[in-house]
């Protein structure tokens, strides 16, 4: 049944191989389930509130994204996304988490109409072909980025921004070990390479905490009871207010093109498009991603997305819609046993993320870096997504910069209706965020 549904023979991939990749992308996303409500709660709602809805959002939302889109994509509320909610919407605006949640409702309704009418896959095809590469290799050094300051191999520096972390801490050495081995896994085609790594580096953590120690958490307990007391916990009606709407606005914008820069990243890296050279199932896919925006909302939690560590997944040989149901599936029991993912600490996910960098960047060579006016557009995207820590800020930049040096060509024919509308989105949506700093 699997085989038939999934078309597991024609896309070159097994239900063994589906699962490894199910199970590496939940390893590289499962920190979710417990630093979204760190952020959460922050906004004044209960910590084990938020982890149930986190739980319960990316099991639903990354089932939906399986079986409805039939993409490997794991779906769960975004990072970002939940600073926004915590620190701009709550703390800075002073809007009550009851209505900031309904914000992120009304966000997904608006969501829900934009995929139903096309109109989200109509801003998707008018993406220019350079910035959808160089979105992609943007995406692969954000993620290495990730990965890198996961371990503490980059800090922070205050005299140059960022340096090399202390190479004779253990954490660091730690991170190399793991580094090492994931390549050696993955040049040597270790079926399962990097959850086995994973795996190594997490034994490694939990015994060098005692010996050597390593600042790694350890399990305080097997069971925690889920907490359902965000279920419904929204305010419908005060959200609509018209002083609100720039935030509905802002998880709009952010959540729309989080989602297809990623969706437009990971397709192609991975090749997975089709036959008119569009990411595979893109409107269903759309669609998932606005129904978890709208669930999030009413189970407790901030904009669920698609989630950029799905590649690494990918990357161990998913490539239909199962590796999202593994992974999830791996999702649900964590709602009772939470206490057990300080078992796998962040030093063994990175070499992961720093791998997939590597793997995300391969579009880079297919931009024409002899013609400028793809080549500068195409070169902000790919450097603002890591250096502004924002996939949205190298998109915006990266269209902006690709219609003016068009405009200044004289080539007007080439700048469809759908972009111009992206522009000013864009716009808006700098001046929404600056609107939000002042208030900083």
């Amino acid at each position: 049944m699997l085989e038939r549904y999934f078309e597991l023979s024609k896309n070159k991939t097994s239900i063994r191989i589906e699962f490894i990749a199910g199970l590496s992308t939940f390893l590289a996303t499962m920190y979710i389930i417990v630093v979204n409500p760190s952020i959460l709660s922050q906004a004044g709602m209960p910590f084990s509130g938020v982890l149930t809805a986190t739980v319960l959002l990316s099991f639903l939302s990354s089932l939906l994204m399986g079986f409805y889109a039939k993409n490997p994509l794991v779906v769960a509320p975004g990072m970002g996304l939940n600073a926004f909610f915590t620190f701009t919407a709550v703390k800075t605006m002073g809007i009550a988490w009851e209505t900031a949640l309904g914000a992120v409702f009304w966000s997904g309704i608006i969501f829900l109409l934009l995929s139903l009418f096309n109109v989200r896959t109509l801003l998707l095809k008018s993406i220019p072909v350079s910035l959808r590469h160089a979105v992609a290799a943007g995406i692969g050094l954000f993620i290495a980025l990730i990965g890198l300051s996961n371990a503490g191999f980059i800090v922070a520096n205050p005299a140059t921004l960022v340096s090399l972390g202390d190479p004779t801490q253990p954490l660091l050495i730690l991170f190399i070990v793991g580094l090492a081995l994931t390549a050696f896994f993955i040049t040597r085609k270790t079926p399962g390479g990097i959850v086995l790594s994973i795996l190594i580096v997490s034994l490694l953590a939990y015994f060098g905490q005692a010996y050597f120690g390593l600042p790694v958490s350890s399990a305080e307990g097997w069971f925690s009871a889920p907490d359902f007391s965000l279920l419904f916990a929204l305010d419908f009606v005060g959200s609509l207010q018209f002083a609100l709407w720039p935030v509905i606005f802002a998880f709009v914008f952010t959540d729309l093109f989080d989602s297809l820069a990623t969706f437009v990243g990971v397709a192609e890296a991975a090749n997975l498009k089709d036959a008119d050279g569009n990411p595979r199932n893109i409107k269903k896919s759309l669609l998932t991603d606005a129904v978890a925006t709208t669930l999030a909302g009413l189970l407790g939690t901030s904009p669920g997305t698609t989630y950029i560590e799905s590649a690494v997944g990918i990357e161990q040989g998913g490539r239909t819609g199962l590796t999202a149901v593994f992974a999830g599936l791996l999702f649900l029991p964590f709602m009772f046993l939470s206490p057990l993912l300080s078992l796998i600490p962040a030093v063994a996910t990175a070499p992961a993320l720093v791998i997939v960098g590597v793997f995300m960047i391969r579009p880079v060579v297919q931009i024409d870096w002899k013609s400028m006016e793809e080549a500068i557009p195409a070169f902000l995207a790919l450097v603002l997504i890591p250096f502004s820590y924002s996939i949205t800020q190298g998109i915006i930049w990266g269209f902006l910069s690709w219609t003016f040096l068009k405009l200044v060509q004289g080539k007007y024919r080439e700048i469809s209706p759908v972009l111009i509308i992206i522009d000013i989105l864009a716009i808006l949506s700098i001046l929404t965020g600056s609107h939000a700093q002042g208030l900083l």
